[in-house]
């Protein structure tokens, strides 16, 4: 029987989000090439989305840019994030929507299940909601899973937590 057990999950802390939305509105009102653009930021934590508005679309990749260094800052990771199209928007600007992807959606959790078990490690690996939990009878197997997916690119930044040791 498994004594030992990790979660891995893709989380985003939504309070270190808004932290860095607040951070980045108040550049944008500062910076000399962002003045009078119109450019906003807008956060909606029920539907994690993000609302990024500008008069056009240099000013609104340069708001995208200073988001990204404030996300990076505090810990947020921006490969979560899912940018969609830049669509014009009211009074001659342009505005785009980033989702904020936290937890596993099915199809990775599977994903992750498979590289685990494909590589033969002695673990196994269930599928528990958004998480997926990996038991195993020692350590150093459990490690080495670990390593084996920091070194895969499953397209989501993972965190292992909940290390469990009996």
């Amino acid at each position: 029987m498994p004594d030992n057990s990790f979660d891995v999950v893709s989380q985003i802390e939504m309070p270190e989000v808004s932290n860095a939305i607040d951070q980045a509105r108040k550049e944008i009102i500062t910076r000399y090439d962002l003045k009078n653009s119109k450019s906003t930021i807008e956060l909606n934590e029920k539907d994690k989305k993000l609302v990024l508005q500008s008069a056009d679309e240099f000013k609104l990749n340069a708001v995208i840019e200073i988001l990204n260094q404030k996300l990076v800052k505090r810990n947020v990771p921006i490969r979560n994030l899912t940018y969609g199209t830049i669509t014009p928007a009211a009074g001659s600007t342009v505005k785009q929507e980033i989702t904020l992807i936290s937890g596993l959606t099915t199809e990775k959790a599977k994903e992750i299940v498979k590289a685990i078990k494909d590589s033969k490690l002695k673990v196994q690996a269930s599928i528990n909601g958004d998480l997926v939990r990996v038991a195993g009878k020692d350590r150093d197997t459990l490690q080495q899973a670990i390593a084996l997916m920091r070194g895969s690119d499953f397209e989501i930044d993972l965190q292992f937590i909940n290390f469990r040791t009996n």
